[in-house]
């Protein structure tokens, strides 16, 4: 009986953390955030991990937004999961998650 609650606690666990990455990406201007982002480096990409994402002030440049909003946006797709950021000097660099991305496409062929 454990190992079945466990396994829903998992399952569980595991609806709640796509529910707050689908959240996430239900405003408009996150995902095309989280599109530039990603875009710097689709399937089969040949950059280093260093050369893959974007820092804060190249994906502003982008959109009609103030910085402050675009770094509210990027803390709400950080805290789904979506991308990691990272300190570099004074400036914030952003990278997608591939873990993520392969837990909603997983949950997405799933759904199919």
């Amino acid at each position: 009986i454990s190992i079945v609650m466990e396994t829903s606690k998992v399952k569980e666990r595991k609806m709640t953390d796509l529910a707050k990455i689908f959240k996430a990406l239900s405003d408009e201007n996150r995902l095309a955030i989280f599109q530039v982002i990603r875009e710097r480096c689709g399937p089969g990409c040949q950059l280093s991990d260093e050369q893959v994402g974007s820092y804060v002030s190249e994906i502003a440049q982008h959109f009609d937004l103030a910085l402050s909003t675009v770094s509210h946006h990027l803390k709400e797709l950080r805290n789904a999961g979506l991308i990691h950021c990272k300190k570099q000097g004074q400036w914030v660099y952003c990278t997608p998650n591939d873990a993520v991305l392969e837990q909603i496409e997983a949950f997405v062929q799933r759904a199919e």
